[in-house]
């Protein structure tokens, strides 16, 4: 099924090397251009696509290549690294040859790698491919290059990876698919994961993660329901009983293994005034330095993401999308998986930062709850926090998503900052039914307040939030 490969070079592509590039197939196929540029295309005669190849980007951040790939796939050396992506068409084994001698004479050129090193078309790159007698299918108006199917109902889209990261090109089949009306349904082998940003955009929108399965054919990775191919979508596979399957692969480790790895997930939204010299970023980056010890490594508004980190950049992207949201994701080091997606919208009261930071951990490390109340007070003193909710949960390290079950986030901590203080009641904020008392944050005259909800491993977590909110919203009344 691997359709995509990857050239990750040393030295930054130019234009000879590119046209080097392109001719793997010799001189008789057309060069067009799509998505305003940043995308060419090798087509057959009738100017049919058979490899589409995005523009070249350059990755400041180590360790990105590694994280999505696997570990050893960046070029060697210190210096940054240049990402191509190369996606053949679909039912085209010639094509995907194409794609491999494209990524192939690329490295010869400038040095790097191909992945995946075994790609049809590594080998023997300096003689052209011999592309007689393949034809491209026509490709709906409608499509995108990534979209390896598209129907009325969904875009379909075949991957074979290690992680699947949310790409320039998945994101922008998945907002294109929104605004259509239709669904993004990705469909893996078993073996595949999905990166944190593509699992998180993936929830978030009608769209779904398909995994292929020898014993039920087709199910959910994220729900584990058994899924049918009908009237051009994949759906639940209801019984005669209207129920829904759950698929064995899904669910079977869960039955026999359990981990001491952990994942911190701190969600919170911060607000401001829109004042002229606001600058973003600043709460995700002092939690960031909070949990970590540094600020982010890099950030992007996709995956790989290829820019150090730059609040200055990030508050530049957001004031020329306004008044549309702007979504970016940030990245770690190597030594602490870390991810972050943030969300930037203006609103009737300020700009408001919606921000989910997840952190992984593994046997024998500790996550820093210790920090939390400081962080929070940090939160309400200088970045207008709103809320803010910690939770721990029994998940991978890498923070990647695998096609089976994992425990749901437990609730540790909740925090309101001093506009719902103000909403609720000082009193009443202050005095919660729950076993400790709050911590009051930030200055007196207008703070906030932690609330421990429990160890972070059981449920009453979660009941201790519910009596918690419940207590909150009934000053309302």
């Amino acid at each position: 099924m691997t359709k995509d490969v990857i050239a990750l070079t040393e030295r930054m592509p130019d234009a000879p090397s590119i046209l080097a590039g392109l001719l793997a197939g010799g001189p008789d196929l057309r060069v067009e251009t799509t998505g305003e540029g940043a995308v060419i295309q090798l087509c057959d005669a009738e100017g049919r696509p058979l490899v589409s190849i995005e523009a070249p980007l350059m990755l400041q951040v180590p360790g990105e290549a590694d994280r999505l790939l696997g570990p050893g796939t960046a070029p060697s050396g210190d210096g940054p690294a240049w990402w191509i992506e190369a996606r053949a068409t679909t039912g085209l084994p010639g094509a995907e040859r194409l794609a491999g001698a494209f990524a192939a004479r690329l490295t010869m050129l400038l040095g790097g790698r191909v992945w995946p090193p075994d790609a049809p078309g590594t080998t023997g790159a300096a003689r052209p491919v011999d592309v007689s007698g393949i034809t491209a299918v026509p490709v709906p108006a409608a499509a995108q290059p990534a979209v390896d199917m598209l129907t009325d109902q969904a875009a379909i889209v075949l991957q074979d990876r290690p992680v699947v990261p949310m790409t320039s090109w998945l994101s922008e089949v998945l907002r294109a698919t929104v605004e259509s009306d239709r669904a993004l349904q990705i469909v893996t082998p078993p073996h595949c994961r999905l990166s944190l940003a593509t699992r998180t955009l993936l929830q978030s929108t009608p769209s779904r993660w398909v995994v292929q399965d020898e014993r039920c054919g087709y199910y959910d990775g994220l729900t584990g329901a058994v899924l049918r191919w009908q009237d051009g979508a994949f759906v639940p596979d209801r019984g005669e009983d209207g129920e829904t399957p759950v698929a064995d692969a899904f669910t079977e480790t869960a039955r026999t293994a359990r981990t001491e790895e952990r994942q911190l997930v701190v969600s919170f939204r911060t607000e401001h005034r829109p004042e002229a010299d606001l600058v973003l970023g600043g709460a995700l980056e002092a939690a960031w330095q909070a949990l970590t010890g540094a600020p982010p490594a890099g950030w992007g508004t996709a995956e790989p993401a290829g820019l150090t980190w730059s609040r200055r950049q990030l508050t530049d992207l957001a004031y020329r999308r306004a008044p549309e949201p702007t979504w970016t994701m940030a990245v770690g080091t190597p030594d602490r998986p870390a991810v972050a997606t943030l969300r930037v919208e203006r609103t009737p009261d300020g700009v408001e930062e919606d921000i989910t930071l997840t952190l992984g951990y593994g046997p024998g490390e500790k996550p820093p709850l210790d920090a939390l109340p400081a962080l929070a007070g940090e939160l309400v003193t200088r970045y207008g926090l709103k809320t803010m909710v910690c939770q721990l949960r029994e998940a991978r390290r890498d923070l990647t998503a695998p096609p089976r079950f994992e425990r749901l986030p437990v609730p540790y901590a909740f925090v309101l900052g001093a506009e719902g203080v103000r909403e609720a009641g000082r009193d009443r904020a202050g005095r919660p039914p729950l076993p400790e008392a709050p911590v009051r944050l930030g200055p007196d005259a207008r703070p906030g307040f932690f609330y421990a909800l429990g160890d972070g491993e059981s449920d009453e977590g979660w009941a201790a939030l519910e009596t918690l909110i419940r207590h909150l919203r009934s000053a309302e009344g």
